[in-house]
């Protein structure tokens, strides 16, 4: 149960990290947005990641193998990786409709697979 809530928290804070990372892109397009200085969308960002960190340390301390969890330290990262990858690929794809999943893209990610494979084998 604890690897399940430790992938949900881990869902959930690469999804507002990315989003604060990457969303400001598309506030051109966004008329209250729009003629925001750097200051302000830094300042909007981090307020936005302020709710990741809500969800990336509980995720850490709920799946740390040293806290209870079942996950080693280097298991965690490679999780959250994958996770981080994943939820980019699908933003970038839905949200920034220029974007799009090729064949290389695809290669990498089977690469990546494997490194958790590689990581979780004993």
């Amino acid at each position: 149960m604890k690897s399940l809530y430790t992938v949900g928290l881990l869902l959930m804070s690469n999804t507002f990290m990315t989003l604060a990372w990457y969303g400001h892109l598309k506030f051109k397009t966004m008329s209250k947005f729009e003629n925001l200085g750097i200051i302000a969308i830094v300042f909007i960002s981090w307020g936005i990641a302020l709710f990741e960190y809500f969800f990336q340390v509980p995720a850490n301390r709920i799946g740390y193998n040293e806290n209870g969890g079942p996950f080693t330290l280097m298991q965690l990262k490679v999780i959250q990786e994958v996770i981080s990858l994943t939820v980019f690929t699908f933003f970038a794809v839905t949200f920034f409709k220029t974007e799009t999943f090729r064949l290389n893209q695809l290669i990498g990610f089977i690469f990546l697979v494997l490194a958790v494979y590689f990581i979780f084998k004993k």
